[in-house]
């Protein structure tokens, strides 16, 4: 009896990885800090997976779910630990904040899409949760801590944001520009400027964060909610 003859596969690749959520964000995430985030597109990530893009839309709606969870896997990285130690809260809050600042610096595309981008996932979960305690410990009533700890955020993402993507020199003379602008105001025509002048130009980046996080947790210590 002669035997049948094996098929042979006319495919010249081994057959491709089955697609999912967290293996569409870790490509995104491996793109983003290889090109930067305005190239991690759907058709990009269609290129790397081996597939079409609608076929990515089964797993993410659309670009800013797409950013939204990039986000969020890297806010993994931010160090949690201060919130576990001992010391004064607002200092330790001041470290987390400071700690997702860093992150938002050294992705500045991401810094500017993370004033829109809303993160749902774990880690954003953890970094809630991590604040929510500190002000907590610090004995901020509930409903104050949860619309603070979105001040926070708001705040510490917006600053990021800000300084994403500058030009190093540009941004050092337009600094100069102005700080020659207050040290040299006219007292005649705007006399708290000119008075002023030496604080207004006062204090090194570092401390004015600090100071920022400290008014914004006095703020939100001693700052009701009014009652509908």
């Amino acid at each position: 009896m002669t035997s049948r003859p094996q098929p042979v596969s006319r495919r010249e690749r081994p057959a491709k990885p089955a697609l999912t959520r967290d293996g569409i964000i870790a490509t995104a995430v491996r793109v983003m800090r290889a090109e930067g985030l305005q190239r991690v597109t759907m058709r990009r990530l269609a290129q790397e997976l081996d597939t079409g893009p609608a076929s990515l839309y089964v797993y993410v709606a659309n670009t800013a779910e797409l950013h939204a969870a990039i986000l969020d896997e890297l806010l993994g990285e931010v160090d949690l630990r201060p919130a576990a130690a001992d010391g004064d809260w607002r200092e330790r809050i001041a470290a987390v904040l400071a700690s997702y600042s860093h992150l938002l610096f050294q992705h500045p595309s991401l810094a500017q899409s993370a004033v829109v981008a809303r993160p749902s996932g774990p880690n954003y979960l953890n970094l809630l949760e991590a604040l929510l305690t500190l002000l907590g410990q610090g004995g901020v009533p509930d409903d104050q801590a949860a619309w603070g700890v979105d001040v926070l955020l708001q705040v510490a993402t917006a600053s990021a944001a800000e300084h994403a993507g500058r030009d190093d020199s540009s941004d050092s003379a337009q600094e100069s520009n102005a700080a020659a602008a207050v040290a040299n105001a006219p007292s005649a025509k705007v006399p708290h400027v000119a008075a002023m002048a030496a604080e207004l130009l006062s204090g090194t980046p570092q401390e004015r964060q600090m100071w920022r996080t400290r008014m914004l947790l006095n703020g939100i210590l001693h700052t009701p909610r009014a009652t509908s």
